[in-house]
């Protein structure tokens, strides 16, 4: 068996110190596969599933061999992670030999030097859940003990995961209030622009741009960058 190089009591540490404000998620991600990778026993790979409505993504992975194994199974809507991450539970295949559930892709993880697999459920947050795979090259790779282990740390790491999406959730809302509140500011200002000079309402000035968009096949907030831009010029002359 393929012993840890960390302790677990380190690896739940660093969990802890990650700063979700200093770091992105791709990062926080990534640490997270690679503190599992060498805190699980047996483990020779690792991989997060994350899945949002029916579509499976490998978030992170320490090899393309365990991308690679995740990816057939988003592909063909079967495999291990997948029934973790819809069910919540661990799920294991001791043997890839041997494995009736899965049989095709046991045989593509066999094929590729895998002898054993886990999948740990990462229930996250309402339609977002995932799983933390755990790949290793003999049979029976994971002992009671190594999977008790790894249910731990992944319960840990849902936490981890559950806030690095709640904060990059938080994140894109706020730019995209960001960005509607600057569209809406540049239309209101071409607005104003085409109210001055053809002296009418505010409802007839955005429905002329609402033309111009459609006519043009352009949104409304380019029509109004660019009027705004050639009011500009003006005055700069």
């Amino acid at each position: 068996m393929v012993q840890p190089t960390m302790d677990p009591a380190e690896a739940f540490s660093e969990l802890g110190r990650i700063r979700l404000d200093q770091s992105s998620l791709d990062e926080m991600l990534g640490r997270v596969a690679e503190l599992a990778s060498q805190t699980v026993p047996g483990s020779r790979d690792v991989s997060v599933t994350m899945i949002r409505g029916r579509a499976g993504t490998t978030v992170a992975y320490t090899s393309e061999l365990a991308r690679g194994l995740d990816e057939w199974q988003y592909e063909h809507q079967r495999g291990p992670c997948l029934d973790a991450s819809a069910s919540g539970d661990s799920v294991s295949v001791p043997d890839t030999t041997a494995e009736r559930r899965w049989p095709i892709w046991a045989g593509r993880a066999h094929a590729a030097g895998v002898g054993s697999s886990l999948s740990i459920g990462l229930p996250i947050q309402e339609a977002v859940v995932g799983a933390l795979n755990v790949y290793g090259s003999d049979p029976h790779a994971f002992d009671p003990a190594a999977i008790a282990l790894a249910e731990r740390f992944a319960a840990y790491a849902a936490v981890a995961l559950a806030n690095a999406h709640l904060y990059d959730s938080a994140t894109t809302l706020a730019e995209q209030m960001q960005e509607a509140m600057r569209s809406r500011a540049v239309i209101e200002q071409a607005k104003g622009i085409i109210m001055g000079e053809r002296r009418c309402s505010p409802e007839e000035a955005f429905a002329l741009m609402s033309k111009v968009s459609q006519d043009s096949n352009r949104k409304v907030r380019d029509v109004a960058e660019t009027l705004v831009a050639r009011a500009m010029k003006k005055v700069r002359r």
